[in-house]
Formats: C-alpha cells, structure tokens, sequence
C-alpha cells in the first residue's frame, strides 16, 4: 500500500506538488492521470525517495522507500526503461541486479520468459527497439516478484499485442493481493486496466474515485436522435428537462434522459423517430472537462492556410 500525506514538492517558487493526500491499496490497478507537467513523475519519484519532499510524507507499506531493506523484493518500479548500460545483454543486465539484491539467479530466466525475451537475452540492450526495451525494464522491476507495482507509461512503444500484454499483466498482479500504481496517457487503454483513479491538476489531487464513478461524474452520457417531427420533439424533450443540442446534419444530442425515456416522450406525443442512439460517456471526455482548465498548452484550431499546406 502506498501513502501520501500533505505531500509537496518546491523547485524555488515553482509547486510541483501541492498538499497531496492519497492512497494507492492493493488488490486493485490505480491509475494516475493528469496532463503534461502535472506532478505525475514528481510524485512518482518522490514514492521511490529519488525527489524528498519538500513537506509531508509517502511511505510504502507503512516506511519510507529509504528505509526498505530489500526493495527490489518490495517495489517494482518502471521510470525509464532506456536507463539501462547499453552494452551489456538483457540476461547480463538482469543477472547483474539480480546478484546485487539477494535474487536467485534462476529468477532471471522465469523474468525474462515473462516479458517475451527469452530469445534475445544474449543480445547486447543497445540494439534492442523502444518496446523491447519497456520489457525489459518490466522484467528488471519485476525480478524481486514485489508486492508494489509503480510504472511510469509502461506502454510506450509496444505492439497491439504487448499493450494486451501489459494490460493483462497489470490485472493479474492486482488480482494477486498486490498494490498496482499505473501512470499512462493512453486514456481507451486507462479506461480498460484501471479499477480506480487518482487525477492530478497542477500539482493537486483533482479525483479519487473507481473508473466508473469518475466517467459519471465528470462525463454526461447523450443519446443522438432524429425524428420527422424535430421541433416538435425538440420541445417535448425540453418540457421534460433535457438538454437539447442541435447538430448541422439535423440530428439532436439530447442530454439529461435516456433513449427509453426518450422513446417514450416520441411516442406520447405521437412523434416518428428515424434514428435513437444512445453514446455512453468515456474516459477521454471525462478527463478533459476536468482537466481542461488545468493544462498550461493548448493546441489552436487549424487555419484554413495551414490544413492545405
């Protein structure tokens, strides 16, 4: 289990963290969301003691990282899988950390096999591709088979099938009784590993919340719908408290009922629907009406210059 408390972190003027209080507990994939610049890494490397904090506390397990006697064996951690001596071999690398904590050696085998290279554990790293290389860090974090699991976009530059992979993993590590602390910015891949999230704006905690509860929350489900009668329907929709928007195609996005009850105010009024379609909120949208006033950049629109150019 991992526990903050009041944690802040001060470059000079500049808050990175700002009074953070937050539990990461086992038996689940917490996902950790926020946008560039957010205090995602800060707060990550302060979990690892790699940043002390400026004021409060995060322990791990009830301890500080500090002061962990073995934390390979307690902590998988996955920062920056390029991290690592580009001449040596993966089975080198991983024998090499495997020796320097007490891990039988035939640890690495088992590790190596786990993450897909156990065919290219003599190759030398430096040759190795990006997505080559997040396997191996996975399996340098995992050699101590550790109870806590922090990885820092863990998906960068894998395949279809290493993302299935590393979405499989994370669950199965969770369903093991073991705490699961995932950063990523793919938010469709969030939405189908994490159990609960914690949302990060400007240095503070911005949600706490399961998957589910943070979508209802903060994204509106809608329903598209078309009918002969639009303004009649437009009304009746309105009458009843819905919001209604409508699009230049000559569809509504009705907010604020679903389609059966939308259905039903049609057919009381005697209005012909050609088209009901209900769209469930995600996590992309719900992370975005949260966070759109916490983002420092902001992408202009296209000109019509530059979208020819």
């Amino acid at each position: 289990m991992i526990e903050a408390q009041h944690l802040t972190k001060r470059y000079g003027r500049t808050v990175a963290v700002d009074d953070v209080s937050f539990a990461v507990r086992p038996g689940r994939v917490t996902g950790f969301l926020g946008p560039n610049g957010a205090g995602k890494s800060t707060t990550m490397r302060m979990v690892l003691g790699l940043d002390a904090p400026s004021s409060g506390s995060v322990l791990v397990d009830g301890k500080p990282y500090g002061q962990i006697r073995d934390p390979l064996r307690a902590v998988a951690a996955l920062l920056d899988a390029k991290a690592i001596v580009g001449g040596r071999s993966a089975a080198n690398h991983l024998s090499w950390l495997a020796a320097s904590n007490g891990i039988a050696p035939r640890r690495v085998a088992e590790v190596l096999d786990m993450v897909g290279l156990s065919d290219v554990a003599g190759k030398r790293v430096g040759t190795f591709s990006l997505g080559m290389n997040q396997r191996l860090g996975i399996a340098a974090a995992l050699l101590g088979d550790p109870q806590t699991v922090l990885f820092d976009e863990p998906i960068n530059g894998l395949d279809p099938d290493g993302i299935l992979w590393i979405r499989n993993l994370m669950k199965s590590l969770a369903a093991q009784g073991r705490t699961v602390f995932l950063s990523s910015h793919l938010m469709s891949e969030m939405a189908q590993t994490a159990d609960h999230l914690l949302v990060i704006g400007r240095g503070r905690i911005l949600a706490d919340a399961s998957t589910d509860e943070f979508i209802n929350r903060n994204a509106a489900s809608s329903v598209r719908v078309r009918a002969v009668q639009q303004a009649d329907l437009a009304d009746a929709l309105a009458r009843r408290g819905a919001a209604v928007k409508r699009c230049p195609d000559g569809s509504m996005v009705v907010t604020g009922l679903d389609a059966a009850a939308i259905g039903g105010v049609a057919s009381a009024a005697d209005i012909t629907l050609v088209e009901l379609a209900a769209h469930s909120a995600s996590l992309e949208e719900a992370f975005f009406d949260l966070t759109r006033d916490e983002t420092d950049y902001h992408a202009g629109q296209l000109t019509g210059a530059t979208q020819g150019a």
